[in-house]
């Protein structure tokens, strides 16, 4: 089910929360590793893309094209095509459906803005799912001013929330999640960005800006050879104008969630979102639209979901009761 601008503009938030979707909070899950080491990008560029948003977007490593989401931060969708998440996320600033999707909007704009430059890319090529022909991986960018991630919360365009990973260089991904929490409490005190949406202070900025962290590898091995378990460093050389060749990005061995869903166990009335993810072909706006879309009387109501046909509805139906 796809919600039109013309209702959210006339809904807040305590009416669509009957909709049946998510609560607030942050994902305490950790993510599934590629790697155990980082691969650390270097010369990175921002590929313009349709479907880029404040914390998902396209980037060039050399002639590849690599879809990276962030760790830790997540930044309010800039459409209506997930109302689930959109309600989630307009409740945890307190503001409208509307202007969630604005702070969604402003959010993208400063990723552009931020990555205009080259930045580096630091990843265990973990799995972040995603609907893109591209496989996503999760990341921490490092710009030119700092960790990109903890640029967005501090202006108050993401909340902290999402899966975690030890930083490189920290021993501990609470320390991050510390610092992220303790600029997300100081973006809300000042009212900026979606927290003073309504009082018209969405690009208000910081009033004391602060110094974002500029993740490191460990100490030695920068003055050491390289060691086996040392971050893998690539310093691709793009040329300007030379064309970006979309090839996809070597596939981490994994094992996935989904691969060990078991066949009709799964509640279609009382599955959460997470759980619904689980089952192969089930993304997160097939999951928001199956929540939507409840009660079911059996899991063969399944094809009235939209976006649901035959062939998804033949792959997915095995997995509920």
């Amino acid at each position: 089910m796809i919600l039109r601008s013309s209702i959210f503009s006339r809904v807040g938030v305590s009416t669509l929360i009957a909709l049946g979707v998510l609560g607030t909070g942050s994902v305490s899950l950790r993510a599934r590793d590629g790697s155990r080491q980082w691969i650390v990008l270097k010369d990175c560029r921002l590929i313009p893309n349709p479907a880029n948003d404040g914390d998902s977007f396209h980037v060039s490593a050399g002639e590849k094209e690599y879809l990276f989401r962030l760790y830790f931060v997540d930044a309010p969708e800039t459409d209506e095509m997930t109302p689930g998440r959109l309600v989630q996320q307009a409740k945890y600033f307190g503001i409208t459906v509307p202007q969630a999707i604005e702070v969604g909007r402003r959010a993208k704009e400063f990723v552009d803005e931020k990555l205009a430059t080259p930045f580096t890319i630091f990843t265990h090529m973990s799995d972040a799912m995603g609907q893109s022909r591209l496989e996503r991986f999760y990341a921490f960018v490092q710009t030119k001013d700092g960790d990109l991630g903890e640029q967005l919360v501090r202006n108050g365009l993401a909340r902290v929330y999402g899966f975690k990973a030890t930083p490189p260089g920290l021993k501990s991904s609470r320390i991050e999640l510390d610092k992220l929490q303790q600029y997300e409490n100081e973006a809300r005190q000042e009212k900026v960005g979606a927290w003073g949406v309504s009082a018209g202070r969405l690009n208000a900025v910081p009033q004391t800006p602060p110094a974002f962290s500029s993740f490191v590898p460990e100490e030695k091995s920068r003055s050491q050879p390289t060691p086996a378990n040392s971050p893998a460093v690539v310093s691709p050389t793009p040329q300007s104008n030379a064309p970006i060749k979309h090839s996809s990005p070597v596939k981490p061995n994994r094992s996935h969630a989904k691969e060990k869903t078991p066949f009709g166990k799964i509640d279609l009335n009382t599955a959460t979102e997470k759980e619904l993810t689980t089952v192969p072909g089930i993304e997160h706006v097939i999951a928001a639209r199956i929540i939507a879309a409840r009660p079911f009387r059996s899991a063969d109501d399944l094809k009235r979901v939209s976006g649901i046909g035959d062939r998804k509805y033949a792959q997915i139906r095995p997995y509920f009761q």
